[in-house]
């Protein structure tokens, strides 16, 4: 399960727009932008913790997008750990909560793409 060039380009991209999508959100949580104060108060939370959910989101992200192997692990443990809080704030609202359990499982999909020698170790018996 050697990982191909075409593999690890498909984790890239997929890396990139997961990426961008969590510093698109955390921006927008940092720079207190107005339409997500009703949103995270629909949410149930007040509107001193914007900025911190933001910087834990853009922290997570980066390091999730490190090309060393052991910080994009970290980053990736650390976004399924966000996406997790968001799913159980989506079910504790009554919300639809498919979207950060697919999001989790991109996460996972971009970094074992990238890192298909980790997928190798787990997958093959020795």
């Amino acid at each position: 399960m050697e990982s191909s060039r075409n593999q690890k380009t498909a984790g890239w991209i997929l890396a990139a727009l997961i990426v961008a999508m969590f510093c698109f959100s955390a921006a927008g949580k940092i720079l207190k932008v107005p339409d997500m104060l009703p949103m995270l108060e629909h949410f149930g939370y007040i509107s001193q913790t914007m900025f911190y959910i933001g910087f834990v989101e853009i922290a997570c992200a980066i390091l999730f997008a490190m090309p060393k192997q052991y910080l994009s692990f970290v980053g990736s443990i650390l976004l399924t750990a966000y996406l997790g809080g968001a799913t159980s704030t989506h079910v504790r609202i009554g919300e639809a909560f498919f979207i950060p359990i697919i999001m989790g499982i991109l996460v996972w999909v971009s970094y074992g793409l990238r890192n298909a020698h980790i997928l190798k170790k787990i997958f093959t018996k020795k």
